[in-house]
């Protein structure tokens, strides 16, 4: 089997790199994304524009926080983002109900969570199969408002090229790239809650949902997941608080 892990980490990395490229400034605390240009905002052009960064990672809340997965690693992000909603949602249930406080709300683990449930390394198959998961997670957010046309998948092949990676990792994604969205596939890798929770993570971190596509695919994928709203809330809460940070 391929690098997962690293080519997780490749594709976030190019997400950073692209975001800086466009002439973006870094902000604050650790902040290393611009704004920039939201890649997946036009179907005509957005995916064939962004390439392969583009069409993974081309949402606001992606850029912004991505340049932390520069450092600690994609997978380790996304467990830790989970892991603090999860963390966040069991404070909210103890208050019956109620979200937390500011001062309740857990602090963003940005290593893997070691030790709980949520450690990549648990998971049944181990990291390499949760990363596997998470790629194609996100690339099937990435088609929910739309379709990636043959034209567009030769311009991501060659962004594949132009990020060196190996035949391997370009065949896994080219094979996604090219499948039709397929939901059931994406349920059935959540062989856990805790991955059903990183699974609705990473879709979401991939996608901004301000269409009715992107909105009722994301409501759909956590229904199938049978995920707590107001867990999803709270991944929700999380994400947004790292955009802000």
């Amino acid at each position: 089997m391929f690098d997962a892990k690293s080519l997780l980490d490749q594709v976030m990395g190019a997400a950073s790199r692209s975001g800086l490229a466009q002439g973006g400034k870094t902000g604050g605390s650790g902040d290393l994304m611009s704004r920039g240009k939201d890649f997946l905002s036009s179907n005509a052009g957005g995916l064939a524009a962004g390439g392969l960064a583009g069409l993974l990672l081309g949402s606001k809340s992606a850029r912004k926080i991505g340049g932390k997965a520069v450092t600690y690693g994609g997978l380790a992000l996304v467990a830790g983002l989970a892991y603090k909603a999860y963390r966040d949602y069991q404070t909210g249930q103890q208050n019956g109900g109620q979200p937390p406080s500011p001062q309740q709300r857990a602090p963003l683990e940005l290593e893997a969570p070691h030790g709980t449930a949520f450690d990549p390394e648990r998971a049944p198959g181990g990291s390499q199969i949760v990363a596997r998961t998470l790629l194609s997670a996100m690339i099937a957010a990435a088609k929910a408002d739309g379709h990636i046309d043959a034209e567009e998948q030769r311009r991501i092949f060659s962004k594949m090229d132009e990020a060196g990676l190996d035949s391997e990792s370009k065949a896994f994604l080219m094979d996604e790239l090219r499948a039709p969205l397929d939901l059931d596939k994406i349920v059935r890798s959540a062989t856990s809650p805790e991955t059903a929770a990183e699974i609705y993570a990473a879709s979401r971190l991939a996608i901004d949902p301000d269409h009715a596509a992107e909105k009722a695919y994301l409501q759909m994928l956590a229904a199938r997941l049978n995920l707590d709203p107001a867990l999803v809330d709270e991944i929700e809460m999380a994400v947004r608080e790292q955009e802000m940070a």
